[in-house]
């Protein structure tokens, strides 16, 4: 159970990463810029923790997923992203209390209140966007 839920957040973390990458395009707003350029960078740091996380449990990697498109509207991206941090925030929640051993608890509670964080800062930009 755990190595599935793993799975599927590495895949989850590698979308994210480029979904973020693409809406940071969409403003020029220097402090929405550094919010998405955060989670982004957060996202990255998940994917590789998460990977090596696998690789210790499986001896191989998690293949890279098709990315999602691109971010078109800001306003419905931040919509989007405050709703899959949410999600990911209770993914994470699950996991913990099931970790297979030592090693695993650290990357998967970074992750979480990481994705809070980011839903915090996607809520602020969605309520701040027109």
């Amino acid at each position: 159970m755990f190595v599935n839920q793993l799975k599927s957040a590495i895949e989850d973390e590698y979308k994210s990463y480029f979904y973020y990458k693409s809406m940071y395009q969409l403003t020029n707003d220097p402090l929405w810029q550094e919010f998405i350029r955060h989670a982004y960078e957060d996202e990255k740091s998940h994917y590789e923790m998460f990977q090596q996380l696998y690789y210790m449990m499986t001896g191989k990697f998690v293949p890279n997923p098709k990315k999602l498109a691109p971010c078109t509207n800001l306003k419905e991206c931040a919509k989007n992203a405050l709703v899959d941090e949410l999600d990911a925030v209770e993914q994470y929640k699950e996991m913990l209390l099931t970790v297979p051993f030592d090693q695993a608890y650290d990357p998967v509670f970074i992750a979480m209140h990481d994705e809070m964080e980011h839903a915090i800062r996607m809520s602020t930009i969605f309520n701040g966007t027109k």
